[in-house]
């Protein structure tokens, strides 16, 4: 059954519900133990969108950028866009990964107090505060802390992937899953 809450614009469906070209997917997430999140819910109404989202995802976590540094740069995009449910999602993600609250707190800011992550972070900000122009300044920076074009490129891709979450859950409405609230530290 298709699911809607007073908040949420499109429906949010399971594998029952989902058209066609998305209930394989959504039924190989449930039978793998995962759980359908109401984004995925959401996007299952476009079977393109969907798989598209699936395969970015995949991709680049599959890469070499560190799966912590990635849930900064969610954290980061999705407090930038006023995206409460991903903010939500990725604090979720991050204490499960052993990210503490207070880093949870700055990366929400684009910040760390690891040296190699604010720079990419920084570098990061740059790339959004100028429309995907970031000072030359950022990008050595970034590349003197240690970090590969390999890696840079990946952050890049992290930040068009949750761009695209914010924008979907936003337009949605997407309400915030049920966690516990202590786990989100707020924006530094």
């Amino acid at each position: 059954m298709t699911v809607k809450t007073d908040y949420a614009r499109f429906d949010i469906h399971d594998e029952l519900t989902a058209p066609a070209g998305s209930e394989r997917l959504l039924k190989s997430i449930t039978t793998s133990g995962g759980a359908v999140s109401k984004l995925v819910g959401v996007l299952a109404g476009s079977p393109a969108t969907l798989r598209a989202f699936a395969r970015m995802r995949s991709e680049l976590h599959s890469g070499d950028l560190p799966p912590e540094t990635a849930i900064r740069i969610g954290l980061a995009v999705a407090e930038r866009r006023g995206d409460g449910y991903s903010v939500a999602q990725h604090a979720r993600s991050a204490r499960l990964s052993g990210i503490g609250l207070d880093e949870i707190s700055l990366a929400r800011g684009f910040a760390s107090n690891d040296p190699k992550e604010a720079a990419l972070l920084a570098f990061v900000e740059g790339a959004l505060d100028s429309e995907g122009h970031p000072p030359h300044f950022l990008l050595e920076e970034a590349r003197e802390a240690d970090w590969t074009d390999e890696q840079l490129l990946e952050a890049l891709g992290e930040v068009a992937l949750n761009e695209f979450q914010s924008l979907v859950a936003n337009a949605a409405g997407l309400p915030q899953d049920q966690i516990d609230s202590s786990a989100l530290p707020s924006a530094a």
